[in-house]
């Protein structure tokens, strides 16, 4: 059993919680949102477009339908798809729900097998890889009545399933699980001042800017960190 799965959070610190979750899975779909007493961030507002009045008379994350369905099928058999999952099962962990099946992480996946995007994240690939050309034929399978939110979990795990149908006509699901776990040699920058930059020619160039990021930069992700370290090390 495959199940996609989008959250967003209050914010972006470790103990920033859900506030908003939804999955897919076969035929059906679920989208809830969630009060666990922690304030959104305005910042994280911006993102989501989700404010404190919005779950102010939401459940708390374990009092939803979704949380009962996932701890349904938290087994091994079951795949978790999403984007960036070691956040999500962070947030997941956080809200007192440990995974024990499987993982795609079609994050780093996309990594691993289309290096040539500009960036990686998930609002970024939906039009670089025209995903968004997908969304109708959601809205008819599914029978969804209103226009999907560009900026929440409802939108976003259909965007994830659509680019896991991509990811799939290159590698199988086991590949997929497998390279989920890899750490991701890459080439370019895809932030900052030497954003589209080759990381090794300005590891060669301006090694004290690449030593001052690893030391500083405190939102950049293992990948970044271990393609930066290996150019440094030569």
């Amino acid at each position: 059993m495959l199940i996609f799965l989008d959250v967003e959070t209050t914010g972006l610190e470790s103990e920033d919680r859900i506030c908003s979750l939804a999955t897919v899975c076969e035929e059906t779909f679920m989208y809830e949102l969630v009060n666990e007493g922690k304030k959104i961030t305005a910042e994280a507002s911006a993102i989501h477009h989700i404010t404190k009045e919005d779950i102010l008379d939401a459940p708390c994350f374990q009092e939803t339908e979704i949380y009962a369905f996932l701890k349904q099928n938290n087994r091994i058999e079951t795949t978790l798809v999403a984007h960036n999952i070691p956040f999500v099962l962070e947030k997941l962990r956080g809200g007192g729900l440990s995974w024990l099946g499987g993982v795609v992480d079609t994050n780093r996946v996309s990594k691993h097998l289309m290096q040539e995007c500009e960036s990686f994240s998930l609002n970024v690939l939906k039009y670089e890889l025209r995903l968004y050309k997908k969304e109708e034929a959601f809205v008819q399978k599914y029978g969804i009545k209103d226009a999907l939110c560009t900026t929440k979990a409802l939108h976003d795990v259909f965007v994830v399933q659509a680019l896991y149908n991509l990811l799939l006509e290159m590698k199988s699901l086991d590949v997929m699980q497998e390279l989920s776990f890899k750490e991701v040699l890459l080439e370019k920058f895809s932030f900052g001042k030497y954003k589209g930059s080759y990381i090794e020619e300005i590891c060669m160039n301006d090694r004290a800017y690449i030593e001052w990021l690893l030391l500083n930069a405190k939102d950049i992700d293992e990948d970044t960190k271990y393609s930066l370290n290996y150019y440094l090390e030569g």
